[in-house]
């Protein structure tokens, strides 16, 4: 396996004061999952945080924290095969890790109701995560414009990409 953090990039959104606010988190959480939660739990936030890390647009991780509880979602559970971010949520999640004779089937694992309360519930981002010709940045834009932070998403991704 090899580190995930070259083509990656960890963003961080939160609401305060009723408005969301995003931020670039830094590259090393991109594949170390206990501390892209340690940074999550540094964050303001009514709701919680939420961190979404897209890894070489392959696969993301949403990550949701809020005080001590963590909720997951891993886009596709065959990325733990080759990637040490996406081995260490499957790890966290206490589900068996694919076999290389599973790679032929994609299929996300984690909680998938994990943003019903924002308004994308478990039924529309299970539409998201079953478009197989859709990138991860592309599932990402599409869950942030669902519940309604896809422009200070967007601003996060500027940032980081200039």
């Amino acid at each position: 396996m090899g580190r995930d953090s070259e083509d990656s990039l960890a963003v961080v959104v939160f609401r305060e004061d009723g408005v969301w606010q995003s931020g670039v988190l830094p590259e090393r959480v991109t594949d170390d999952l206990q501390g892209l939660i340690g940074v999550l739990r540094q964050q303001p936030g009514e709701v919680g945080a939420i961190g979404l890390v897209n890894v070489a647009d392959e696969f993301f991780v949403a990550a949701r924290v809020r005080g001590e509880e963590v909720r997951l979602l891993l886009s596709d559970v065959t990325a733990a095969v080759a990637w040490d971010l996406a081995r260490q949520v499957v790890d966290r999640l206490g589900i068996p890790a694919p076999g290389e004779d599973d790679l032929e089937d994609v299929w996300p694992a984690g909680d998938l109701s994990m943003f019903s309360d924002l308004g994308l519930d478990e039924m529309e981002l299970g539409a998201v995560l079953a478009d197989l010709d859709a990138y991860a940045d592309e599932m990402l834009l599409s869950m942030a414009t669902r519940i309604g932070f896809a422009e200070v998403y967007d601003r996060a991704l500027e940032t980081a990409t200039h």
